[in-house]
């Protein structure tokens, strides 16, 4: 676990070819967004748009588990976002949402790190999704998805006339 804290901290402190260096193999998997960073080169580049997206970010674990082959870190990401990130202009707003990483290793050596969050959590802190519990979020889904909730709301219907199967 002691090469998975300096990774972190190394993270925290913005020297990105150190915390590559910590792996055997810098891979990075972010998983919501089906991105994949291979090498030190790529890995590195990641970081880098997330500090210029984010220059004040941090990431803060709160609880580190171990085991054979992996390590799960669960934490909180927050920041400002100042820079573009993911395509999207600078709004100057704070995100602080929960991740998990998984950092996997091959015996010894950290060669993975993939990483978990949920994508529409930044979104909505950014201004950019709206909640769709919200009043204003399922107004927007009926809006801009009008075939997948009507195609919805006939099989509510149909399900409501339908007799359960019984089991003989």
């Amino acid at each position: 676990m002691a090469i998975v804290n300096e990774h972190m901290r190394l993270e925290n402190a913005y020297d990105f070819g150190a915390c590559a260096g910590t792996f055997h193999h810098a891979r990075y998997e972010v998983v919501p967004t089906d991105e994949v960073y291979d090498g030190p080169e790529a890995v590195n580049g990641f970081l880098e748009q997330n500090r210029k997206a984010f220059p004040d970010f941090v990431f803060a674990p709160t609880r580190v588990l171990g085991g054979a082959d992996a390590v799960l870190v669960e934490g909180r990401f927050t920041g400002t976002q100042q820079g573009t990130w993911r395509g999207l202009p600078p709004t100057g707003r704070k995100v602080d949402f929960a991740m998990a990483l998984v950092f996997e290793f091959d015996g010894d050596l950290m060669v993975n790190e993939r990483v978990y969050f949920d994508l529409g959590s930044p979104l909505r802190q950014l201004g950019v999704a709206d909640d769709p519990n919200s009043l204003r979020g399922k107004l927007t889904i009926v809006l801009t998805h009008p075939v997948v909730i009507m195609r919805a709301a006939v099989r509510g219907l149909f399900s409501r006339f339908r007799r359960p199967h019984r089991r003989r």
